[in-house]
């Protein structure tokens, strides 16, 4: 479920699945999306957080994860990232997969001392797309980037702090006393500030892969290893095919 609540100004959108550990699905992809879009017409800021004790542990694998999640998944973040307002990411606990992409949407993260990014896809047969690997690299560095991608390492939340991943060390309360803050800022230079940073530093940032590899690997024998080997609860045993 997605949870929503304005508080003057400010928009607190929640993903509540917490059973899940916030884990998402085609369902509550479309939800957000839609809920982002309806309050940015009443909000200046929006918080995005998550209940209990994760922000978002990624794709929930035990459901079906084929290119109607993946497109759902990309209509989200776009949708996020369209905003005309700022958007502010609560990371109260770990940001798995797409749980750090929903994160790196968002224009600023606050992340709690319990938070956690990582994007362990070559752990399980996936990957992401260019748009994510660039949104990485651009905050947290090339090094930090190489390391959640091909180390499948997690960053802490004093290491995404130290790298720029996350903007300061806080609570959800600290987040919405933040977006409070930034609310009372000229709308209008707000938004032309969001448009000049993607303009400058993320043209076309959904523009089509580079090669047939992205989807390559929601196809290949790997995945559906790694979704046996779930199942099976033991250790994936990869091919390269």
């Amino acid at each position: 479920m997605i949870t929503t609540e304005l508080r003057d100004e400010v928009a607190l959108i929640a993903l509540d699945r917490h059973e899940k550990r916030n884990a998402v699905d085609v369902g509550h992809l479309e939800s957000l999306g839609q809920a982002v879009g309806k309050l940015a017409a009443d909000a200046r800021v929006l918080v995005i957080t998550g209940r209990g004790t994760s922000f978002c542990a990624g794709a929930d694998l035990d459901g079906v994860y084929d290119d109607g999640f993946r497109t759902a998944l990309y209509r989200a973040l776009r949708a996020i990232t369209a905003l005309p307002v700022p958007v502010i990411a609560a990371v109260n606990g770990p940001a798995i997969g797409a749980g750090t992409q929903l994160a790196i949407a968002c224009d600023l993260r606050v992340a709690a001392p319990t938070a956690a990014f990582a994007v362990p896809t070559a752990g399980n047969g996936l990957s992401v797309d260019p748009w994510t690997v660039r949104r990485l690299a651009l905050l947290a560095g090339g090094g930090p980037a190489r390391a959640l991608l091909l180390g499948c390492e997690q960053l802490d939340a004093a290491q995404a702090h130290r790298h720029g991943l996350a903007d300061r060390i806080g609570s959800l309360d600290d987040a919405l006393a933040w977006a409070k803050e930034i609310s009372e800022f000229a709308p209008l230079s707000l938004r032309y500030a969001k448009r000049a940073l993607e303009y400058l530093f993320e043209p076309e940032p959904w523009a089509p892969t580079l090669d047939d590899s992205f989807d390559a690997c929601l196809r290949s024998e790997d995945f559906a290893e790694s979704k046996l080997a779930r199942v099976e609860k033991r250790a994936p045993r990869f091919r390269g095919r």
